[in-house]
């Protein structure tokens, strides 16, 4: 009997060893299912069957399992994590931001749990303490994740023609335009040839609506998202508000544009992500879309319409008087609007861009304007 019980748990735990047998891999900007199967040298189709809920487009920061060699993983099992009830184990890339809407609480009750984050930010493998009654916002399941392979695009800049304009018509955004064309980054010269690297479906979509001075060939594989509707930008009579086609669209994308730079540091006149300022953060922001605005935060808050805080949207301006100034003096972009509270994203002198709150004490007492430059 006795040997008959040790060989029912010596399987036992042969079983329970064989399924931790994997690695987890956390998802970094341009990967796809291919890219990680060559990493690890393991056939995409392994990975699919380890992750059957997994998204169709692969999440920044989401995690696979990834099969060890001479190992199988069952295809149903979860996905595991660190996390213990009640924290949060902090992965590379992540926010303050993005904690806090994963777990539908604000970042000052994420703050008032782990004080040292005020003095420390974040940190990869931290362990942060969720206040709580909170629940982690469950991904919605998809169908097997799709291999795409990408293709690159030669394009010639036609007269008129915006950097938006372009990023939309092949499904990228305008910053991974720049980051293939770095010399764009400043203006958009008319002639000047482009190097596009996009999807095949979407090449070939751009392609029967593009000029001739266009050439198609494969590449490396890689990952796009999908950028909204080109704007059409024009002033109304007064010259201070900006309308657009597609509004919502447009302000999204400005949203996701101004949080990419959350975690940069503070640079008094600065306008890269070498460090912004305040208004150099708008500027920033806006330019990427071909949309110029002045170079201060007074300046700025002088053009398009004041509304009042009840009536703040997303995309709006927000400005303030702040160390007991008389005049306005710094500036930040709204990001979310509910039950009074008004969450902007701003570069702070302490703390670089970030995202705060008109809750919070201290811009409670220094909040004075908001402006909408887009309708």
């Amino acid at each position: 009997m006795n040997f008959k019980l040790v060989v029912i748990l010596l399987f036992l735990s042969l079983n329970v060893f064989s399924q931790e047998k994997y690695i987890k891999h956390t998802i970094s900007k341009g990967e796809n299912i291919t890219v990680i199967a060559k990493k690890y040298g393991v056939k995409p189709k392994a990975i699919l069957d380890a992750n059957p809920n997994a998204p169709k487009i692969l999440k920044l920061n989401s995690v696979l399992l990834i099969p060890n060699s001479n190992q199988t993983i069952v295809a149903n099992e979860a996905i595991v994590n660190n996390n213990t009830p009640g924290t949060h184990e902090v992965l590379a890339k992540e926010t303050l931001w993005g904690i806090s809407k994963k777990y539908n609480v604000s970042v000052e009750d994420l703050k008032k749990s782990n004080p040292l984050l005020e003095t420390e930010g974040l940190k990869i493998g931290q362990q942060i303490i969720i206040p709580s009654n909170t629940v982690a916002v469950s991904e919605k399941p998809f169908d097997d994740l799709k291999i795409v392979t990408d293709v690159e695009v030669v394009v010639e800049v036609q007269p008129k023609e915006t950097k938006y304009a372009i990023a939309k018509r092949y499904g990228i955004t305008v910053a991974d335009l720049e980051k293939q064309n770095p010399f764009i980054k400043g203006n958009l010269p008319v002639g000047y040839v482009l190097k596009i690297r996009t999807t095949k479906e979407k090449a070939d979509a751009a392609a029967a609506l593009s000029t001739p001075n266009q050439e198609v060939k494969e590449t490396l594989p890689s990952s796009q998202g999908q950028i909204a509707e080109t704007p059409t930008i024009k002033t109304d009579s007064t010259n201070t508000v900006i309308k657009v086609a597609n509004h919502s669209e447009l302000v999204d994308q400005l949203v996701v544009n101004a949080t990419e730079n959350i975690g940069t540091r503070y640079r008094s006149g600065g306008t890269t992500k070498a460090g912004f300022d305040c208004s150099g953060l708008m500027i920033s922001t806006f330019s990427a879309f071909d949309i110029k605005l002045p170079r201060s935060s007074i300046e700025q808050s002088r053009i398009g319409m004041k509304i009042t805080g009840d009536e703040a949207q997303k995309g709006d301006l927000i400005f303030f008087k702040t160390n007991g100034r008389h005049q306005i003096n710094h500036v930040g972009m709204v990001v979310e609007v509910a039950d009074g509270e008004i969450k902007f994203v701003h570069s702070s002198i302490h703390g670089g861009v970030m995202i705060s709150s008109t809750k919070e004490p201290y811009y409670q007492r220094a909040f004075s304007q908001v402006n909408r430059v887009l309708q």
